[in-house]
């Protein structure tokens, strides 16, 4: 399974960005998709992820800020960032897993102050 994400760019603090991955061929059922970011000297680190029943899991960070969603029929997966801040520039990951866990080629969010 390839992944191939898409929507990151440029936005002052307090904007919105919604990133795409779409994936080439079939995702077992019981994959989580999602996101994970990776900032500048840091360790790449869950954004959140989904399942395809719709159960969600965020990172503390961004809970109250961003939504995941999952379309199972067109293997995609979304994530729809708001009142943006700048600790949340970072490349932008998409995955699926534990079954032929695939990860994507990464987009750049940065965000201004």
């Amino acid at each position: 399974v390839q992944l191939q994400a898409s929507g990151g760019g440029l936005v002052q603090a307090g904007g919105s960005l919604r990133l795409s991955c779409v994936a080439s061929g079939s995702i077992f059922s019981f994959n989580v998709m999602g996101w994970y970011r990776q900032a500048p000297g840091k360790q790449r680190e869950l954004v959140a992820i989904i399942t395809s029943s719709g159960i969600t899991n965020y990172a503390d960070s961004v809970r109250d800020r961003f939504a995941i969603f999952r379309d199972n029929a067109k293997n995609t997966v979304s994530l729809q960032m708001n009142s943006l801040k700048p600790e949340d520039t970072a490349v932008y990951y998409c995955y699926t897993g534990p079954v032929q866990t695939s990860w994507g080629q990464g987009t750049q969010v940065t965000v201004s102050r």
